[in-house]
């Protein structure tokens, strides 16, 4: 390509009286191009270059199409893509979807860093509803994150009672290897029943403050009405939402969690936004307080049933068999992890293994042994000792002596 320097020499050689043939000798240029420059009154313009390719452009169609369906994130788009034969960076990845994805505009907070081994977060998650067994079960998400290294932590469950926060608490301590100093929560029924001003005069729920005295972390309250108080965890949540759960494929509960932890272990090795460090790293320096210095925490819950004429007990839309002599009386369920153990006053009477499911029966044939045998001899002694609900009297024929019809024949006569 000529250069205005090229263009405007040419010319001036013209000018001095060189022909078209002298040019070309003395700047090497072919004839034809000294003429055509000569002939032209300005420097012509560079042809233009048609659009350069880019490696994402047979993936673009599909980005757009996500993005419209669900707010994806770009790492999540380009683990995507990478899938179906990208092998581009994720930075052209994030370029493009900036400029598709509408903008947000987001207000400022003041962010609050903790020391290592200070602080967890914890909160619930609501992710809509998740089908199985044929019917609709309302689906959380608990969350906690580690103050210093953002470890994550979370599990999908189909309730948030006490009990249930208490499971997962233990699930995220062997996840981590240990548990912070103290764990920030918001003011819900399940953690506190009454704040007060001063923390010594909160009124704790039993079962929670039982559990954490057990293991001796400090519960902290956030301030009402100031969610960014646990701004970490909720980012974690909305994360969740948006890289894990948008678009998702699942066959039941057990399968979510199963990809969950996938999920998670690929977060927590991959640099955080914030320290642009990888939290597994940085795990090493929360210095937690270890799990094998306490003993195990005893988390059973108590149900309170009446059991059938049948010899059921029903839990969770389940029947489970109990030993027939025990028909008609008052229980109580003991719950731990997925055993059941069914009491009768003091007398623990059976156990069985919790079994997931709709209308199921779990029977146990010892349960109704010697049942038939019992239930003849019952009712051969009720036939025994039964008395008739009615008898038939005779009805009673008056009786004369037959000199009273002889008598009777002589009047007639007469």
């Amino acid at each position: 390509m000529f250069t205005a320097e090229e263009f405007f020499m040419i010319r001036d050689l013209h000018h001095q009286g060189l022909n078209i043939s002298q040019i070309s000798r003395t700047t090497g240029y072919h004839r034809n191009t000294v003429r055509k420059y000569l002939a032209a009154q300005t420097l012509p313009a560079p042809a233009s270059r048609g659009p350069r390719q880019s490696k994402l452009d047979p993936f673009k169609a599909y980005i757009h199409q996500r993005i419209t369906e669900y707010p994806l994130s770009a790492a999540r788009i380009y683990r995507e893509i990478q899938e179906m034969g990208f092998d581009g960076k994720c930075t052209i990845v994030k370029d493009y979807i900036s400029t598709i994805r509408p903008r947000e505009t987001l207000q400022a907070v003041l962010r609050y860093e903790t020391k290592p081994g200070v602080q967890a977060q914890v909160d619930w998650g609501e992710c809509n509803h998740i089908e199985e067994d044929g019917h609709s079960h309302k689906l959380s998400c608990f969350s906690m994150i580690l103050g210093y290294s953002r470890m994550r932590f979370m599990e999908f469950t189909l309730s948030t009672d006490v009990y249930t926060l208490i499971q997962c608490h233990l699930h995220a301590f062997d996840y981590f290897g240990g548990y912070t100093e103290e764990i920030l929560y918001d003011n819900i029924k399940t953690v506190i029943l009454k704040r007060a001003l001063r923390a010594s005069d909160h009124q704790w729920n039993a079962k929670f403050e039982d559990f954490f005295s057990h293991y001796g972390f400090i519960p902290r309250l956030c301030r009402p009405y100031c969610p960014q108080t646990k701004g970490k965890v909720e980012n974690s949540i909305g994360y969740l939402k948006r890289d894990f759960l948008l678009g998702g494929t699942f066959t039941s509960l057990d399968d979510m969690n199963r990809q969950l932890l996938q999920w998670l272990n690929r977060i927590n090795a991959t640099p955080h936004g914030t320290t642009n460090e990888i939290p597994f790293d940085r795990l090493d320096q929360e210095n937690l307080k270890p799990m094998t210095g306490v003993p195990p925490y005893p988390l059973r819950r108590e149900e309170h049933r009446k059991i059938s004429r049948e010899a059921y007990v029903s839990y969770r839309g389940n029947r489970y068999s109990v030993p027939y002599r025990y028909a008609g009386r008052e229980a109580v369920l003991e719950l731990q992890d997925n055993q059941m153990t069914v009491r009768v006053g003091t007398e623990a009477v059976c156990s069985h293994t919790i079994v997931p499911g709709h209308a199921r029966v779990i029977r146990e044939k010892e349960h109704f042994s010697g049942l038939l045998a019992e239930a003849m001899q019952c009712n051969a002694r009720c036939r025994k000792t039964s008395k008739p609900l009615f008898s038939i009297v005779a009805p009673q024929v008056e009786q004369r002596p037959l000199s009273v019809y002889d008598q009777f024949s002589e009047e007639v006569r007469r």
